[in-house]
């Protein structure tokens, strides 16, 4: 992109040459003169401007005493936030070439928008429908009736079950499965044995998603799982059947999530939690790593920071580990 058409993109004021052509984001010491690096405060800006970068975005206060400009600048208040955007901008301009590889299989019933790519060894089901510009990578399998929409990135091995839809701009990591069966069974109280409970139901995403590498995803048992708007789920997270994750969610690595949990919007969750059934996590809630949520129990506190197992604030957290320690260490006196 012109790096005038990136100012305008992002809403930057722009200080220099505005027809440099820029390819890519990267970080000062790699950076060349196609890349546009980006300044957190001056000291960072005086290396940005000694080093190959085509362009560098800063914030007003970096601009403190700067004399002569070396490089054009994108101006903006929020520098790290503007870096990303500026990643992702130029990530969606690489043209696709609507290719479908000679070793993918695409039904005939499929339907495939403007300048979709089928990679290699890749296989797009009956009835599948693929937004405009989306990637299908190698060894990628959509399987009947999956929908994706517009901007859709699916890395490799990708496997996607039947009836799955996705909505826009989502990045899908490699080895992710999305609509598998639930894990239900009822159990038999004369022979001992579990009989599967029917996982018919659907998934159903919102834009702007991104799921790690061998993350999962059930679909609902009888009728949905739902995942919000710019839900972002880390590597190996698992969410199972009927669970809804509201707008913005982000989940680290290795969380479960089980049955028919409601996590409400903009709620943060760290690595290793785990949520047991028919929990709801109200919205802008905290979960610290290693949290544990027993069944039907309610999480609330907006901004507020949850630990322990069962969790509960950090502060009363803190307070009971405390008092544990003085307990110990009186005992061993004794």
């Amino acid at each position: 992109m012109r790096l005038h058409d990136l100012a305008l993109a992002l809403g930057a004021k722009l200080l220099g040459n505005g027809d440099l052509e820029i390819e890519g984001v990267a970080s000062i010491p790699l950076a060349r003169a196609h890349h546009i690096v980006f300044a957190q405060d001056s000291k960072y800006l005086a290396e940005a401007l000694k080093s190959s970068a085509g362009a560098v975005i800063v914030d007003e206060k970096s601009l403190t005493g700067l004399g002569g400009i070396a490089k054009p600048l994108l101006v903006v208040k929020d520098v790290r936030l503007a870096f990303a955007r500026a990643g992702e901008r130029l990530r969606r301009a690489t043209k696709r070439t609507g290719a479908v590889h000679p070793t993918a299989v695409v039904d005939a019933s499929a339907k495939l928008g403007t300048e979709v790519d089928v990679d290699a060894l890749a296989y797009v089901g009956p009835g599948v429908e693929l937004g405009a510009r989306s990637h299908i990578g190698p060894g990628c399998v959509l399987l009947g009736d999956t929908v994706l929409g517009e901007d859709c990135d699916l890395v490799a091995r990708v496997t996607i079950y039947p009836g799955t839809r996705v909505g826009a701009r989502a990045v899908i990591h490699a080895g992710a499965v999305l609509g598998g069966d639930g894990f239900g069974f009822v159990p038999d109280s004369e022979t001992g044995r579990f009989e599967k409970f029917p996982q018919i139901g659907k998934l159903e995403i919102g834009d702007d998603f991104e799921m790690g590498c061998n993350a999962t995803i059930d679909r609902g048992a009888l009728e949905s799982t739902v995942i919000g708007n710019g839900v972002k789920l880390d590597n190996m997270v698992h969410v199972a059947h009927n669970v809804t994750l509201g707008d913005n969610v982000v989940i680290a690595a290795q969380t479960g999530i089980s049955g028919s949990a409601v996590i409400e919007k903009n709620v943060l969750i760290a690595g290793q939690v785990g949520i047991a059934d028919y929990v709801r996590v109200e919205e802008g809630a905290i979960l610290g790593a290693q949290c544990g949520v027993p069944s039907k129990k309610v999480i609330r506190g907006k901004g507020v920071v949850f630990w322990g197992t069962p969790a509960r604030p950090i502060g009363q957290y803190l307070k009971e580990l405390a008092t544990l320690s003085r307990l110990t260490r009186k005992r061993g006196k004794e």
